[in-house]
């Protein structure tokens, strides 16, 4: 899988949060986590691209799916306290949910490679 498919995708799924969040009224520290959570999917995943060697890729890409699993955990919550609906937050948990299985993906494949 070619790493920009990587980058497009998370890039827009980071979009997508931050218009979700502008959205949100009366939850600011919520807005301000999801916020933090989706856009370092996209930045980690940016700085693997420039990583130095395989095994940096591997641990800025662990991070990248360590921020996946925090903005899920986000978007759990708010769906929970009905601050989304359950029709946004299955969108938005979907999109986040392909991005981590590309980077699961990816980390087992440079992995093998180390």
């Amino acid at each position: 899988m070619s790493e920009n498919k990587l980058v497009d995708l998370s890039t827009e799924f980071a979009v997508k949060i931050l218009n979700f969040t502008s959205t949100i009224n009366g939850h600011s520290s919520l807005s301000n986590q999801l916020e933090r959570s989706s856009t370092s999917i996209v930045a980690n995943i940016r700085e693997a691209n420039d990583a130095h060697g395989k095994a940096d890729f591997v641990a800025k890409l662990q991070s990248s799916l360590n921020e996946c699993f925090e903005t899920e955990y986000w978007l759990d919550i708010s769906r929970m306290a009905n601050i989304v609906s359950e029709k946004e937050a299955t969108s938005l948990l979907h999109d986040c949910g392909v991005i981590r299985k590309l980077l699961i993906t990816s980390i087992n494949t440079a992995k093998k490679t180390i």
